[in-house]
């Protein structure tokens, strides 16, 4: 008997014609909720970023725009533009007001103890960072224990440690203050960084026959840039609005600061009425601050994140 092969339906697909399809799989599925969840926490993130800057700033756009108004003005329409700019409220607060005797005095305060603390600060921070010796983790920790340490317990003692020094009532005596203040944190933060640098560079300049104290200042201190204007920036903003140390410490009236300036300018008010000259003073203050921030901006989120990127 003769048999014959039967066809495939037609219906049927062929091996051939057969066509793989890849499978739909759980990660496929999830990509849709997690990117519209993403979506909606960066919403959320923007919405609280642009919340907080508004915030921020508009005190500091509406005291800058008080500063060029009358004193009628500021009481009367305290939320509108200036009718126009009274640039003589900040030359009377410049000249009356003695701002510029005490902007001069916080500028070499500030000026003395910034370069003072960076010195100091760095010199200690290598050391404790990059030599072994005995004694080395107790005085890591007693910078770490200085930063605890609240100020305002050590007023009394300084004051009699400063008065018996005769550095009472004195610009020197007052950056030497702030150089102490400063150098906890400014250690504690270089010591980190300091860590990060590679020591291969260190050990070719000492083989070369470079000193311990020529590969700090020619070799290691450049490398730590990123490091010194990110702390020199956080250690110009305390000690430019410092108030407590210079009114216990300084009660001089010629060399007091920017600080215990305003504080004066803001008593005075309630015998002149001065508020346009009490807001240009406030603003005068407060340029420096934005200024160096602005300018420097860069340079302190790259010191801030050079440990964790190296």
């Amino acid at each position: 008997m003769k048999t014959t092969d039967t066809p495939p339906p037609a219906d049927l697909p062929t091996p051939a014609d057969r066509v793989t399809r890849p499978a739909v799989t759980k990660a496929d599925a999830r990509a849709p909720k997690e990117s519209a969840s993403g979506g909606v926490l960066n919403v959320f993130s923007h919405g609280v970023l642009v919340i907080w800057a508004f915030l921020v700033a508009m005190p500091l756009l509406w005291a800058v725009m008080t500063s060029f108004k009358n004193d009628r003005s500021i009481f009367t329409s305290p939320w509108t533009l200036p009718d126009k700019l009274h640039f003589d409220n900040w030359s009377r607060a410049w000249t009356q007001a003695h701002m510029s005797e005490y902007f001069l005095n916080t500028i070499v305060v500030v000026a003395g103890s910034l370069v003072g603390t960076l010195l100091f600060g760095s010199m200690a921070a290598y050391v404790l960072a990059r030599f072994e010796f005995p004694g080395n983790r107790f005085i890591y920790y007693l910078f770490i224990g200085g930063m605890s340490f609240p100020i305002i317990l050590a007023l009394v003692p300084l004051f009699y440690v400063m008065n018996n020094l005769g550095l009472l009532n004195t610009i020197h005596g007052l950056i030497l203050v702030y150089i102490a203040y400063s150098l906890p944190f400014t250690v504690f933060f270089l010591v980190s960084f300091f860590r990060t640098l590679p020591t291969s560079v260190a050990e070719a300049a000492i083989i070369d026959g470079a000193s311990h104290t020529r590969t700090f200042f020619q070799v290691m201190l450049p490398m730590a840039k990123p490091g010194l204007i990110s702390v020199g920036i956080f250690n110009f903003l305390g000690q430019w609005n410092q108030y407590l140390l210079p009114t216990v410490l300084n009660t001089d009236p010629e060399n007091k600061v920017l600080s215990q300036g305003l504080v004066q300018l803001a008593v005075s008010q309630g015998y002149k009425g001065d508020w346009s000259g009490l807001f240009a003073g406030l603003v005068m203050a407060m340029l420096p601050v934005l200024a160096a921030y602005i300018i420097f901006q860069r340079q302190v989120v790259a010191g801030l994140t050079a440990g964790a990127l190296k």
